[in-house]
């Protein structure tokens, strides 16, 4: 369920977002009945605190929110957005607070009235927020309706979110921007030359695919490559159940691609957009790819097999080869890729790899305008020797033991010569917090969307 504002009205309640040392300033502007039960509830200003002062009649007059320390605030993002949950039903505007203040608490307003109702009914957030003046509502509309549709996508269990499904979450967003629509399915992956994504899918009775979304015709080339695997079972080298559990997540690089690739195309930029996501579901029968196997790619590398759950990397590899193609102006891809990116960062960071400095330092002023975290990391040339295991070109899991996000990174890089950005993300929140509610997250493509106009120069 996608949040909107609400529509402006008089009748708004008053909302201010407060400071530990702007309480007594704030309160000296408020009805004296306000400002009184303001003190005897000992309001302070503290993070996330929520306090809504009644009219005679009991009904909400005011309504304030605790900022916290600037100390306290490093601690978390979107705080204030707790205010969606907390506070009763009504209709709020903010009221003297700054733009940028103003634009963090919208958004995390928005998100954090994103409700998953397609197994359960949950009712609709009660506090809604008029658009707060100044502000580009309706491009925060649009970036939590992004937000929302990589939710709904990777909150969807594997049984209702398979290849079939993904490729139809895809050709809707194609049908409702007027985008161009292509898919290769099953056995025509081999005839198409993407051997390795057929190899990877072939296992399932839910057919492998690629997708192939085109919008735009004129500006730079953009390419996005989002990897699909919409449950990982680990192929033959089986994974233990504690960790298949959150495998429904595992297309979590394609839900975040259709999220940044909705952005660009309800904003109308003027780029040459193409999407790339290979769908497939690994899986385990007679005809599974095995240990030790070599594949050819399309590229004409050679990759040795010797963990068949390092399969992300290899469908990734097939559309990222067809991707640079085209000689695109710039790659991005985006999947949930290792365990040791997690490892590197924890869940709440997205990181990230980059050919060029002035991606990662335009993506690092992005990530922290619009509160999406993001941390660079290396393309660590020394490495390139550990993913070369002698009988084949390639390793798709080498024995090294340590920096396995930076060599899967390495293994992606030797399919593009463009231009490149690579992200490992988690795609999904363990523990709910304010805008962020456990389950299917955004990762990285809000920090896209703020940083790509200075990158592509549009």
């Amino acid at each position: 369920m996608t949040a909107k504002f609400a529509p402006a009205s008089a009748t708004a309640i008053p909302l201010y977002l407060v400071a530990p040392d702007a309480v007594e300033a704030t309160l000296a502007k408020l009805e004296p009945a306000q400002s009184n039960w303001a003190r005897a509830a000992g309001f302070s200003g503290g993070l996330s605190e929520v306090l809504a002062c009644p009219a005679a009649d009991g009904t909400p007059a005011v309504a304030l929110v605790g900022l916290g320390s600037p100390a306290a605030r490093k601690r978390g993002r979107f705080q204030a957005a707790v205010a969606a949950s907390k506070l009763p039903e009504g209709v709020y505007r903010l009221t003297d607070a700054s733009p940028g203040d103003a634009a963090e608490v919208a958004l995390g307003w928005l998100m954090e009235s994103y409700r998953f109702d397609r197994y359960r009914k949950q009712g609709a957030a009660k506090a809604l927020l008029a658009a707060p003046e100044g502000i580009d509502a309706k491009r925060i509309e649009t970036i939590a309706a992004c937000e929302a549709l990589v939710r709904d996508l990777v909150n969807t269990p594997a049984a209702d979110m398979g290849p079939a499904e993904l490729e139809a979450a895809a050709a809707t967003l194609a049908h409702d921007f007027g985008a161009r629509f292509n898919v290769t399915r099953g056995d025509d992956l081999l005839a198409a030359n993407l051997p390795m994504i057929h190899t990877v899918g072939r296992a399932s009775d839910r057919a492998p695919r690629l997708i192939d979304m085109r919008w735009g015709d004129k500006g730079p080339k953009l390419t996005l490559v989002g990897k699909g695997v919409c449950f990982d079972t680990g192929g033959l080298d089986i994974k233990p159940a504690s960790s298949m559990g959150l495998m429904k997540k595992d297309m979590g690089g394609a839900a975040n691609v259709l999220g940044l690739a909705r952005a660009i195309m309800s904003f109308g930029w003027p780029v040459q957009l193409r999407v790339l996501i290979p769908a497939v579901e690994n899986a385990v029968s007679g005809n599974a790819f095995r240990p030790q196997d070599i594949l050819t790619s399309r590229k004409g590398l050679t990759v040795e097999i010797n963990n068949t759950d390092a399969e992300g990397r290899l469908v990734l590899a097939d559309a990222l080869a067809l991707a640079d193609e085209e000689n695109p102006d710039l790659v991005i891809s985006m999947a949930t890729l290792t365990g040791a990116a997690r490892v590197a960062v924890g869940p709440d960071l997205a990181p990230f790899f980059a050919t060029e400095d002035r991606f990662a330092e335009a993506l690092s002023l992005g990530a922290r305008a619009v509160h999406d975290p993001v941390w660079r990391m290396p393309f660590h040339d020394p490495y390139e020797g550990v993913i070369e295991p002698g009988i084949a070109d390639l390793d798709n899991a080498p024995g090294f033991g340590m920096a396995g996000s930076l060599t899967a990174a390495l293994f992606l890089r030797r399919f593009v010569d463009a231009p490149y950005m690579h992200f490992d993300i988690f795609a999904w929140a363990r523990s709910s917090s304010p805008a962020l509610p456990k389950g299917g997250v955004g990762q990285g493509f809000r920090a896209l969307v703020e940083a790509l106009p200075r990158i592509l120069g549009l």
